[in-house]
């Protein structure tokens, strides 16, 4: 799925196809929220779910770009090539 059909799902559509096809990559806090991050196809994408509320607010694409990229690279353990 490319990230443009993506992004037409709605919320619950998004949860489904995270459930099936992403895997679960790390996961962080950030202001009131937990962001987990997924990898689906072969882009990255959060989910944010608010504790106090029980609910997820939010499922959206990670950009390459996005500062907060920066919050999960000391928790992706990648292989010793070396």
């Amino acid at each position: 799925m490319r990230k443009e059909i993506f992004n037409k799902l709605n919320i619950q559509q998004r949860i489904k196809a995270l459930y099936l096809d992403g895997s679960f990559v790390a996961d962080i806090r950030y202001y009131q929220y937990k962001i987990n991050l997924y990898l689906f196809e072969n882009f990255f994408v959060e989910v944010f779910y608010h504790p106090a509320d029980d609910r997820i607010e939010k499922v959206e694409i990670l950009e390459d770009d996005s500062s907060r990229m920066n919050f999960y690279i000391d928790q992706i353990k990648l292989p010793d090539f070396g």
